[in-house]
């Protein structure tokens, strides 16, 4: 008889994350980072970096599958993260989506938070910085999605 992983030896499910930028290196950075040892630590699965340069191709690849994190860029051709915030609100699981920038001072964070984002990043990105952010949007989205069924149950039943 085949024996059952335990939950502490199965394997880990995989969680996307989306950097979305212009830049190559913004890009380069993340994957660095989420290849590093100290990511698992944090957080319970493996993740995948999925690369997108544009709003329109990062809603084309949020449209896909699940997503429930998003690591904007401030400005993107022709958009911005404000973009990209608000048409993603609209899927069936909106993503955390955190704003990146060079320029991240008081009024981007206040803005960014004012208007939903999760959290803001400086650039260039510090490692241990980024993973405490994303894996803290992580634990944050996986509580709301699995409290949203218990919930729509709940008014069902009142």
């Amino acid at each position: 008889m085949k024996k059952q992983p335990s939950p502490d030896t199965a394997p880990s499910r995989s969680v996307n994350l989306l950097s979305v930028s212009p830049a190559a290196d913004d890009h380069i950075s993340l994957e660095h980072i989420v290849a590093r040892p100290e990511w698992t630590t944090y957080s319970d699965s493996k993740w995948r970096l999925h690369w997108s340069t544009s709003l329109t191709s990062a809603l084309t690849v949020l449209r896909q599958g699940r997503t429930p994190i998003v690591i904007c860029e401030r400005d993107l051709p022709g958009s911005s993260w404000r973009d990209l915030l608000e048409q993603s609100a609209a899927l069936p699981e909106p993503p955390y989506v955190i704003v990146a920038s060079r320029r991240a001072d008081d009024h981007l964070w206040a803005e960014a938070l004012n208007l939903g984002a999760y959290d803001v990043l400086a650039k260039p990105f510090d490692a241990h910085e980024v993973i405490r952010i994303v894996s803290l949007a992580w634990l944050h989205w996986r509580e709301k999605q699995t409290a949203a069924p218990a919930a729509k149950t709940m008014q069902c039943v009142a």
